[in-house]
């Protein structure tokens, strides 16, 4: 049997492509491996009427091939990457549980301490001004002293005061004499006047100058009663007991009644006054509690002291007086307590915190380690479902800061997270812990 051999058909080569006349259908196709020469003008004449089949150059396909393999292969691994990232990522998801405390909240009667801004003031400062000019010569006090009323605070230069009071005595002496001496004119022309020997307008003259003479001994008696305060008045007493303040003149320096500078001040810190603000809404609140004003005074609890360092005053103080006025600029009633200062811890001037108070009922308390902030949002995380949920809630501070009571947000019976808030994220799942309420500021 004699194998038939293939024809070799025309190959041409156009811009890189080879075209070979189609073969018959019963003919095998091969592949070139030759490199194609360029068709002459006959050959192609002679292969126009026949179809031609284009052919790429063998390694140009194969470096196809292996660009498209290479694509191939690329989609493939990114896509498994992908495919294992969703799959692990929704595998540690489901994984995580957090073992965090939980609460349920839940209505209570508390009592919400509310603080209001206070300055600290003596039961009595008085500025101690003198009250007669002159130069200072003695300073008897120190600064931050504890005085007794009547003790001498200040001495201004006596000599001038001590020679007017000096005038002033002999001044009531020669009155004194010009009265006996009127007195005894008097007299004398009345008996001349009943016996006939001097006429009435005599006797009146008489009389008048003993009136004068009366007049000037009380003229000079007033003078010699303000001559002897006024050289009382160059020793400066302090008018109650209290402490000494600061002590801007010393020895030597010229002072008058008339200087806008007081010597210094006396503060009765026996009895210390704290003057606060609150606003009409709230002391309405407060007196309509109470019934009145006058029976909210009279049964309204003892307030505390919380000092500017932070720390909380010993004693416990009462409120004695509201402001029957309210300041038109700021709307608020002014309302003064009263603290004792047995030890002197209170000075006069100090500013510090009042605390009032005020019993709630329907509350919701959660304590502060179950929220979180968030540009000044406050957040907690409400389980629900088994998962967290970030739910925004509007709070007011109770207790010091530790607690909150919940305003808007949550509902009694809602449960939420109460420690590690900061290491969560919405949608974990947690396995309740549940924790009791809390207890602090509930009323008694």
């Amino acid at each position: 049997m004699v194998k038939s051999e293939h024809v070799q058909k025309p190959i041409y080569t156009i811009d890189g492509l080879l075209f070979v006349s189609r073969p018959s259908l019963t003919e095998d196709l091969p592949l070139p491996n030759t490199s194609p020469t360029p068709p002459s003008k006959e050959g192609l004449s002679n292969s126009i009427n026949q179809p031609l089949i284009c052919y790429k150059p063998h390694n140009q396909i194969l470096n196809k091939t292996n660009r498209m393999n290479k694509k191939v292969f690329i989609c493939i691994a990114v896509a498994a990457v992908v495919l294992s990232a969703c799959h692990g990522g929704e595998q540690g998801q489901e994984e995580q549980v957090a073992h965090n405390k939980t609460m349920v909240v839940q209505a209570q009667d508390c009592v919400v301490k509310e603080n209001y801004p206070a300055s600290i003031r003596g039961r009595q400062d008085i500025a101690i001004m003198p009250q007669v000019s002159g130069t200072l010569t003695q300073l008897c006090v120190v600064e931050g002293e504890r005085v007794r009323k009547g003790q001498v605070l200040f001495v201004i230069d006596q000599v001038p005061y001590r020679a007017s009071l000096e005038t002033a005595e002999a001044n009531v002496e020669v009155a004194k004499s010009s009265v006996a001496t009127a007195e005894l004119v008097y007299q004398s022309k009345q008996h001349l006047y009943a016996d006939s020997v001097i006429s009435a307008f005599d006797l009146q003259t008489a009389k008048n100058s003993y009136l004068s003479a009366k007049a000037g001994l009380a003229q000079a008696n007033a003078a010699l009663v303000i001559a002897q305060n006024n050289l009382n008045y160059t020793e400066v007493k302090s008018p109650s007991d209290g402490v000494i303040g600061t002590l801007p003149f010393r020895v030597g320096a010229l002072v008058s009644p008339q200087m806008p500078t007081p010597l210094t001040t006396v503060s009765d810190n026996s009895v210390m006054y704290v003057y606060f603000s609150m606003t009409e809404n709230q002391w309405l609140s407060l007196a309509r509690r109470y019934g009145s004003k006058d029976a909210a005074l009279k049964n309204m609890p003892t307030v505390e002291l919380v000092l500017n360092d932070g720390s909380q005053y010993s004693e416990e103080g009462k409120i004695e007086t509201v402001s029957g006025v309210i300041d038109q600029a700021t709307g608020t009633v002014s309302v003064r307590a009263t603290f004792g200062n047995k030890n002197g811890l209170l000075t006069s001037g100090g500013a510090g915190n009042i605390v009032l108070a005020k019993p709630q009922q329907g509350a919701l308390l959660i304590p502060r380690t179950a929220t979180y902030e968030i540009q000044d949002k406050v957040f907690v995380y409400r389980v629900a479902d088994g998962k967290t949920l970030a739910t925004q809630v509007v709070v007011s501070r109770m207790n010091g800061g530790k607690e909150y009571i919940v305003e808007n947000g949550l509902h009694a019976g809602d449960t939420i997270v109460t420690e590690g808030v900061a290491l969560l994220k919405e949608g974990v799942r947690i396995e309740t812990s549940p924790t009791s309420p809390s207890k602090a500021g509930l009323a008694e």
